[in-house]
């Protein structure tokens, strides 16, 4: 058995809500059989030292990786023993020579052990047995048999929690909203030590906060006023992350809008949703190294900034009509990593290089002369038909041909002729066309059902 005994010393400046509960995650990443006794964390790694090839490796990268400096630490054959050193501060010291007060079952009757003059836990163990489990009971005995190795030591292993849920009560109260980011940077720090251990990157997380219900003011409501004495500010990532910094930006572009009604006391950061992180694999060469932030900090940073409707991005949709195949939302809204889009859009047609670079937002209907189309002049057919159907098991039904024309004004433009349209009032014939029509689209001859059908502008080549 190898067991470690680690302690936080008592002037250790930390930027943690919690730092006992920090460590706790941090050791177990090195080992699972993690305790907390007092103020101090028990580990028993000498099952874990093979993977980190041997004691020494593993002590090094235990100590490497500490998220609070300075911590103290020793030894020991037992968990007692490590603990007791620690508390003697004596790491090199042979267990008979530790003092009664490093042992946490001996405190209590220091007072009469004194005057018995045990001192240490060598004397201790020397007294009669059966005498001394009369005197002060057989916890004491036992707690000594543990920490020298005669008997088993059974302790409440600790485990990572399965959400991040802390809370920190402010050192005074706060009456202004950016204020709240100091306290909230410390969470975030907390935050990523328990990603790190579960290595997981987070995709949402709340902030919330408990006004001062003496000064709180329950007139007032805001988007991020919940009622009573409480408030919360939701927080969105569009891919999982682990950058506290990038986090620590986007709240406190949020935290600048928000009016708090009354001061507040207690804070509260809890994670509503995360996902595993995929490994990643880095360049050597230093021009294929990343450098400064990514996209979609970029534009959650921004989105915080203006305000989620100002930023937006497309949505592709499962639908063949021009108009209704992409919608465009708020960044934010729904926002999700690029490989979990759905599959269900249509994929690219092979005559799509025929469509515009720009399209209208709404087709524009066209005058016409003699069955021709105008627009900045006569159009001239270069490309077409290409027929699209689509909406008859659903929504409205669309058949529709696409021409690409030439206007001498304007260029070439995207257009297409609606088969479905009503004929103008008081013209005869079908509205359908005939087959050899739908061949023959850029052909000046034009039948007179061809020349009741209305054409349309839907888009312009750049």
């Amino acid at each position: 058995m190898h067991w470690i005994a680690v302690r936080t010393a008592p002037d250790a400046q930390a930027e943690l809500a919690d730092v006992h509960s920090a460590l706790a995650w941090w050791a177990l990443r090195f080992t699972p059989l993690v305790a907390r006794e007092e103020d101090a964390l028990l580990l028993e790694v000498s099952a874990s030292e093979r993977l980190f090839g041997g004691r020494p490796g593993l002590l090094l990268r235990l100590f490497d990786t500490v998220p609070v400096q300075p911590v103290h630490s020793t030894q020991g054959e037992t968990a007692l023993l490590a603990l007791g050193r620690l508390r003697a501060e004596a790491p090199e010291a042979p267990w008979q020579a530790l003092p009664l007060q490093a042992l946490a079952a001996a405190r209590a009757h220091l007072p009469t052990l004194k005057r018995l003059g045990c001192h240490t836990w060598g004397q201790l163990q020397a007294l009669p047995r059966a005498g001394l489990a009369r005197r002060f009971g057989a916890d004491l005995l036992l707690a000594l048999d543990q920490a020298c190795g005669m008997a088993p030591e059974v302790y409440p292993w600790l485990q990572l929690p399965e959400v991040f849920d802390a809370r920190l009560e402010l050192s005074a109260a706060v009456e202004t909203a950016p204020a709240l980011l100091f306290g909230a940077r410390r969470l975030l720090a907390q935050l990523q030590v328990w990603l790190r251990a579960r290595q997981l990157g987070v995709l949402a997380l709340e902030l919330l906060w408990e006004l001062d219900a003496r000064r709180s003011n329950t007139q007032h409501r805001d988007a991020h006023h919940t009622g009573g004495h409480y408030g919360q500010l939701p927080l969105r990532t569009a891919q999982a992350t682990q950058d506290m910094q990038h986090l620590q930006r986007l709240l406190g572009e949020q935290l600048a809008q928000v009016t708090l009604p009354a001061p507040v006391l207690y804070l509260r950061l809890r994670s509503l949703q995360t996902q595993a992180l995929a490994g990643e694999s880095l360049s050597l060469l230093p021009e294929d190294q990343r450098k400064g932030d990514s996209l979609h900090q970029v534009l959650e940073r921004l989105a915080a900034r203006l305000g989620p409707e100002q930023v937006r991005r497309v949505q592709p949709q499962a639908c063949h009509v021009p108009e209704e195949m992409q919608r465009w939302q708020p960044c934010t809204q729904g926002a999700l990593p690029r490989a979990s889009v759905s599959s269900s859009a249509s994929p690219p047609a092979p005559h799509a290089a025929l469509w515009p670079s720009w399209l209208l937002e709404q087709p524009q209907p066209l005058q016409q002369a003699q069955g021709q189309p105008l627009y900045h002049g006569v159009l001239e057919l270069l490309a077409g038909p290409q027929r699209l159907e689509s909406g008859w098991l659903a929504g409205e039904p669309v058949l529709r041909d696409y021409f690409v024309a030439h206007s001498p004004g304007a260029g070439l433009v995207w257009i297409y002729r609606e088969r479905l349209a009503v004929p103008d009032a008081g013209r005869k014939g079908s509205a359908d066309a005939p087959e050899g029509a739908a061949a023959h689209g850029h052909s000046k001859a034009q039948t007179a059902a061809e020349a009741g059908l209305r054409w349309y502008l839907h888009g312009l080549f750049a």
